[in-house]
């Protein structure tokens, strides 16, 4: 049985999904399978899947499912892998040659704590400069919150690789007619259980595409304000940092506005949080709606 599980969510990425093959293909170390999961692509995906199958010189399976978004396609993955590990890479982007490699060289040494969730390495753009900053120190051993959050590394993306059960036990939680979903909802719940090792080692290539899902995060927000209102409360909670505790009451009154919620303030986890939150939360409300007038 491999150890890991590289998990790839995709909608209409055909055309993409050829650079991600030609990185697994290069791996130092085929101990690893192939998971993708098209969350209902209307190209040319299941072809191309397919043609891949055919040359691959990994194990490598494809999974089509309706619609859902990113969130809800991880979710369908998850239930199907049965590795130790499990790392996400979105379509678009590349693995290093030596990224199986370096993974399973940590696993070995550290695979044996039960605090932990996984492995934190680093993300790099297609021109070499790292995403984000290096971990202080290396192999850091500490939270999402400790290490990513409370260090002030909200905005970079990292290249995190998961125990699968931990993935098992945090399902991303799924809200009716919304398809999309921050995945740091989840990372913030299990950091009140597990903690990751934080590594300086740059295993993920990746880019942020025009129509990509992170330059149109506000947009995608908006669409899906319920689950956005959820995600704000979990960055209210008190391990957090006090600005990322205020952003999060902001946020949770302005997606709460947009999902219709009513009585925000008496249902807020911090109700003293969201009472101070509350008037730049409509200005930042009254201003996005104007802003989102006339759009889809």
């Amino acid at each position: 049985m491999v150890t890991v599980t590289v998990l790839t969510p995709t909608f209409n990425r055909g055309k993409d999904l050829h650079n991600l093959f030609q990185s697994l293909q290069k791996q130092t170390i085929k101990d690893f399978e192939w998971l993708l999961v098209d969350d209902g692509s209307t190209d040319d995906t299941k072809k191309i899947a397919e043609e891949m199958q055919g040359i691959a010189e990994f194990p490598m399976r494809y999974i089509y499912k309706e619609n859902g978004g990113k969130h809800t396609a991880l979710n369908v993955g998850i239930k199907q892998i049965t590795s130790e590990l499990t790392f996400i890479v979105d379509s678009d982007d590349t693995l290093v040659p030596d990224a199986i490699e370096t993974i399973l060289k940590y696993h070995k040494k550290y695979g044996m704590r039960k605090d932990l969730c996984g492995y934190s390495f680093l993300r790099k753009f297609p021109d070499g400069k790292i995403n984000g900053k290096p971990f202080d120190p290396d192999e850091k051993v500490g939270t999402y919150i400790e290490c990513r959050i409370n260090a002030d590394d909200t905005q970079a993306d990292k290249a995190e690789v998961f125990f699968t059960k931990c993935l098992k036990e945090y399902p991303f939680p799924k809200y009716r007619n919304e398809k999309f979903l921050g995945e740091d909802i989840v990372w913030i719940r299990m950091a009140l259980k597990y903690k990751m090792v934080h590594i300086n080692r740059a295993i993920y290539v990746g880019n942020y595409q025009d129509d990509g899902l992170t330059k149109n995060r506000r947009k995608n927000n908006i669409r899906s304000p319920y689950g956005c209102m959820k995600r704000a409360m979990e960055f209210m909670r008190p391990e957090l940092k006090m600005k990322y505790r205020l952003k999060g009451a902001v946020q949770y009154i302005v997606y709460g506005k947009f999902a219709g919620e009513r009585h925000l303030i008496a249902k807020a986890p911090d109700k003293m949080l969201a009472a101070c939150a509350s008037l730049p939360g409509l200005v930042v409300y009254h201003k996005w709606s104007k802003l989102t007038e006339g759009q889809d």
